[in-house]
């Protein structure tokens, strides 16, 4: 398979190497300090789903937040205890794709202001359960910044949306597999690229562009030659399929956005929410409320 989509990657590439290296490892291991030694002790992994009633100006509706991914469903919980999310706006709503809500800034917010930029001051790591959770009608998940900034996939600590999309064709189900496979080749691509961070930043700051492009062309052939010999390589799974050629989605979205959870009833409500007349920005022209959000047994 030709790699056009990674040839004109590396000459920028070398900030987004940076901030991938201060990324850093934030997985924590439960530790015990007894007599000045450190002693490794093992936690079982807490893999509880949890459900969250909302309360809507235009209906409500139950989410269940998946249990593994446990960084996304705590933070969420807390912030619903917390009461974060009462009297904020849907303040983005794009029809036959996604609601999207969770800035504080919403809730004081005029008419025709613009929204999207607001939350707390912290990302959350990524924990992209692909294919087990992917963006079908229904799904909840992060919003985050782009890839040019945020290499990691780090979500925002509060914005979520939800998805309504449109049914796919079989022929989009190929597409789809095609572009699986080649998220697959940047993917091995961005790590070897990585491996060799040190090198390209050197050439970067000395304007070798030959050396840039000789490395690169190197990269590439080592990408497709491993993906080849990948007995993982990514596919269209049966239960993707059929949810998204029956009840629909937002595939392309798949392995880029952490979904972690989905509305279990009430999607009525979404769909009210969605087909919401909007301005230029995509914010509804009337504006659609969370009254409250809470945990429910």
């Amino acid at each position: 398979m030709t790699m056009k989509i990674l040839r004109y990657i590396m000459p920028g590439f070398a900030s987004a190497l940076l901030c991938m290296a201060c990324g850093g490892n934030n997985q924590a291991t439960a530790t015990t300090i007894q007599n000045d030694k450190t002693i490794m002790t093992e936690q079982t992994p807490d893999t509880a789903s949890v459900r969250v009633a909302v309360k809507t100006t235009l209906g409500n509706f139950t989410v269940l937040l998946y249990g593994d991914t446990p960084k996304h469903r705590d933070n969420f919980v807390r912030l619903v205890k917390e009461g974060y999310y009462d009297n904020t706006l849907f303040h983005r709503v794009i029809k036959d794709f996604m609601i999207q809500a969770g800035d504080p800034d919403s809730r004081t917010a005029k008419p025709g202001q613009a929204l999207g930029a607001g939350g707390p001051d912290y990302k959350i790591d990524a924990e992209i359960v692909y294919p087990e959770h992917f963006h079908k009608r229904g799904a909840l998940a992060a919003a985050r910044q782009g890839d040019q900034v945020n290499p990691l996939k780090k979500s925002s600590g509060s914005q979520f949306y939800i998805v309504t999309g449109r049914k796919s064709s079989e022929a989009e189900m190929e597409q789809l597999g095609a572009h699986l496979k080649n998220k697959q080749l940047q993917s091995i691509f961005n790590r070897l690229a990585m491996e060799h961070r040190d090198s390209i930043i050197a050439m970067q700051q000395k304007g070798d562009r030959q050396g840039l492009e000789a490395l690169q062309q190197r990269l590439i052939k080592e990408t497709e030659a491993e993906a080849a010999a990948s007995a993982s390589a990514p596919t269209v799974t049966p239960e993707m399929r059929q949810a998204y050629t029956t009840v629909g989605g937002a595939p392309h979205l798949d392995g880029d956005y952490t979904v972690f959870g989905e509305v279990i009833d009430g999607m009525e409500t979404v769909d009210r929410i969605e087909k919401a007349q909007t301005d230029g920005r995509d914010r509804p022209s009337d504006d659609i409320r969370i009254l409250s959000m809470q945990i429910v047994k």
